[in-house]
């Protein structure tokens, strides 16, 4: 069975695989960590920034918590500074957990949700453009 997408007709096997090719891709984990050190206050902040699978935002939420557990009491013990572990976890479409504005208030600087899940979309978009074209 052909398929047609604009100009291009295709088979019924090559839109499956296009199709997981894209599900694999909004699936994969994007993860960036982010060091914050105040030496007059004499803290440290590790903010985990992660773009993951809509479904996966709250099980992502937990488990970078639980990551983070043992490092920032390890930090704590040998540096004797206070330490703490920070989760930003935006879904591929711009899903949020409903404890996501607290994490985000908790790094300094001004930051807009909108903004953040306006930067996962356009993220997500460009990875979809690369695949299909």
């Amino acid at each position: 069975m052909l398929f047609r997408f604009g100009y291009i007709y295709a088979h019924s096997t090559a839109v499956i695989i296009i199709i997981i090719i894209i599900i694999i891709i909004i699936i994969i984990i994007i993860i960036i960590i982010i060091i914050i050190r105040d030496l007059e206050k004499r803290t440290y902040m590790l903010i985990d920034v992660a773009i993951s699978g809509d479904r996966n935002v709250i099980k992502k939420d937990a488990e970078k918590i639980m990551k983070y557990k043992d490092l920032t009491i390890e930090i704590q013990r040998v540096w004797n500074v206070k330490t703490k572990a920070i989760p930003v976890i935006i879904g591929a479409t711009g899903t949020i957990s409903k404890s996501f504005r607290k994490y985000v208030s908790n790094i300094p600087g001004s930051h807009e949700v909108k903004e953040l899940q306006k930067t996962a979309i356009l993220g997500t978009a460009h990875i979809l453009r690369k695949v299909l074209t």
